[in-house]
């Protein structure tokens, strides 16, 4: 029996979600237009395992989103992980945002293609069959009218950037799930649960989040 705490905060969607055994007990989670995840990560962290009625040393693991995604988003969150792993002794399991992403959509045909906006015309993204194996990995990219185009099969969007990409990205065989637009930690439950049970760790004092492009700080002329 394990319990696994999986983190998410690679986006604006701040969650937590407590599983046993692959499966999501309860899930708490907030999206907000300001990013909220130093003041709501611990509070939700707390409150859920009260809420299930367990402590944190009842915890197997704890797992995090690993990237990519929002540069303060993802150090909030590994930070919180992290720390509390080295407190109670417990491993780190580290899971592929876009996967976590892709894993919100179910369908029986088709590719799937979560996006998270990267600012501007630009995403980071990567590419599922319908059976959620990766076929090709993750890449930052400029969108523009030729993306994806040598897709024929259906191709299932989701993700942030949604919005900006439906203008550009207009072949018959694209459709824009809508509704899916953050990853949540609900869904990483079997994908931590899974690697829970290949003892399949990343190393505590070393891990870093993936942020695929160097975070840059602009200053206004």
């Amino acid at each position: 029996m394990a319990y696994i705490l999986n983190i998410e905060t690679a986006t604006k969607n701040c969650s937590v979600a407590i599983a046993l055994d692959g499966k999501t007990i309860l899930c708490r989670e907030i999206a907000e237009v300001g990013y909220s995840h130093a003041e709501k990560l611990h509070v939700f962290i707390e409150s859920i395992l009260s809420d299930v009625q367990i402590t944190f040393k009842d915890l197997s693991a704890i797992a995090i989103s690993q990237g990519p995604g929002s540069y303060t988003g993802l150090r909030i969150g590994v930070s919180a992980a992290k720390g509390l792993c080295f407190a109670l002794e417990i491993p780190l399991i580290a899971i592929d945002t876009l996967a976590v992403l892709a894993s919100r959509v179910i369908v029986l045909e088709g590719l799937i293609i979560p996006m998270i906006d990267a600012r501007r015309m630009e995403v980071y993204s990567a590419v599922f069959n319908f059976k959620l194996d990766r076929i090709r990995e993750v890449q930052a990219e400029i969108l523009d009218s030729n993306s994806f185009s040598d897709l024929a099969e259906k191709v299932y969007f989701v993700g942030d950037s949604s919005e900006k990409a439906k203008n550009i990205l207009s072949k018959s065989n694209f459709i824009f799930l809508e509704s899916i637009i953050y990853p949540s930690a609900n869904e990483m439950s079997v994908l931590s649960f899974r690697k829970f049970s290949k003892q399949d760790f990343v190393d505590l004092a070393y891990f870093e989040p993936y942020y695929l492009k160097d975070f840059l700080i602009t200053t206004k002329k």
